[in-house]
């Protein structure tokens, strides 16, 4: 069960991430053409805005999953979620150009990347809980990293199918080559249906309920026992979570699109650099969350942060340079070095903030306030700042970084180590004090 936990996860993560670089990917190189009658600039930029507004719908997923996951169960949200990231990404690929309907087009596109938001937004948290609480305690990083390397999965299948409809004359790419890899997402989806469901509800689940049965008291809403109790934990998840959101989500989208517009190179060339550096990517994450099992989830992680501050200007200059080896380089630096010293461990750092009962909840508002705030915006922040210096000049987007990367690790050293920390499975008035697991009880 617990493999089929790894799987299901693992998977349904990949989805997610085959869906968000398809959608990235689109908002840099289709959706301007496509579903905006703007000047070219002002096209990229409002495509973008549309990759913005998809986040602002994950809190609000967040909050509802994360609710019903609380009360009613892990398994059974995640079976949604599923259900609505598919038929979202599904009918992305039939939508209507603006030429054919007009404004409707970017309308209905904004409405779908909502629906899409609003899944997204119970689907990583109940992930990682369906692994994380099937796991044992010595191996929870990895059990819970399992959902990030999802993430580079996705993005590996997104560009080996993108790739072949890219290589496609504009026109045709812009007409129906680009809609393909959407459709397909359907397959995925079924997949992951078929094998969630044969994963049982998780431990820690069944337990806290079995406690809950035995208080007999009402209990109140997670999310306010989150807001009321566990602020500091709120906090600074989230300010834990923006460099390492920001990072991923920057490569996967303006650090394709500044290589092909200021470094010269293809399409085709730069999508293939994308989809070598996130095969490494894939093995990356599960590496340093077993590092965070065996260290602490603190070193790992801000080294993390740190590598970012030193990396993103040497990153910037790899990627405008132009050569095929230096831009390889950059996106290794970006995804497999900062992104998953800090992605690895983090989200079992985040699920060890939060008791059983509360889990779920804790989980989700945190990680999609901070993935709102950061990865959401990043991408049209960097933009507009890489307008403001003439298009081609990196220095602000790079101290746009830098300062998610300080205040990352400012959280990850305010926050106490919790690798060796065991997890209760209810609180009514205040956060578990830390409990550490002797040697001999860990397994």
């Amino acid at each position: 069960m617990r493999r089929r936990a790894l799987w299901s996860s693992y998977l349904g993560s990949a989805i997610e991430y085959y869906d968000f670089l398809l959608y990235g990917t689109a908002a840099a190189l289709v959706f301007p053409s496509v579903f905006f009658a703007l000047d070219p600039a002002l096209a990229t930029l409002a495509s973008f805005a549309t990759l913005a507004v998809g986040y602002l719908a994950r809190p609000v997923g967040a909050i509802f999953f994360g609710h019903f996951g609380d009360r009613i169960g892990r398994k059974r949200m995640l079976m949604l979620t599923l259900y609505l990231m598919g038929a979202a990404s599904f009918a992305m690929g039939l939508l209507p150009s603006h030429s054919q309907i007009g404004i409707a087009a970017p309308i209905a596109l904004i409405c779908l990347r909502l629906v899409q938001g609003f899944a997204v937004g119970g689907e990583w948290a109940g992930a990682t809980l369906l692994s994380m609480e099937h796991a044992g305690g010595r191996s929870r990083g990895f059990a819970a990293s399992i959902v990030g390397s999802g993430a580079p999965t996705g993005a590996v299948m997104a560009t080996l199918v993108l790739m072949p409809f890219a290589a496609l004359h504009e026109s045709q790419f812009l007409s129906w080559g680009w809609r393909i890899p959407f459709l397909l997402s359907a397959i995925l989806v079924g997949l992951a249906i078929y094998l969630r469901k044969s994963v049982s509800e998780t431990p820690d689940f069944l337990a806290m309920m079995a406690a809950r049965a035995d208080e007999g008291s009402k209990r109140k809403v997670p999310l306010l026992i989150v807001l009321e109790n566990y602020p500091s934990q709120l906090f600074f998840g989230v300010l834990g979570t923006l460099a390492c959101l920001a990072m991923t989500t920057l490569t996967a989208t303006f650090m394709i699109n500044y290589a092909i517009t200021v470094g010269g190179h293809s399409r085709s060339g730069a999508l293939a650099a994308l989809t070598a550096v996130n095969v490494l990517h894939i093995f990356a994450i599960p590496s340093f969350a077993m590092l965070s099992d065996k260290i602490g989830r603190k070193p790992v992680m801000l080294t993390g942060a740190v590598a970012g501050i030193v990396l993103i200007f040497p990153i910037f200059w790899l990627i405008a340079s132009g050569k095929t080896g230096a831009l390889l380089l950059a996106l290794a630096l970006c995804n497999p070095v900062v992104h998953a010293l800090m992605g690895g461990p983090i989200s079992a750092w985040l699920g060890e903030k939060f008791a059983a009962d509360i889990r779920y909840s804790g989980m989700a508002v945190t990680f999609q306030l901070g993935s709102t705030l950061s990865a959401g915006f990043a991408p049209l922040v960097a933009t507009w700042l890489l307008m403001r210096t003439g298009g081609t000049d990196p220095t602000l987007v790079a101290v746009f970084f830098i300062g998610l990367c300080v205040l990352s690790a400012l959280a990850f050293l305010l926050s106490p180590e919790s690798y060796r920390q065991s997890l209760p499975l209810s609180t009514k008035a205040s956060p578990p004090k830390m409990r550490v697991i002797p040697r001999a009880q860990e397994s």
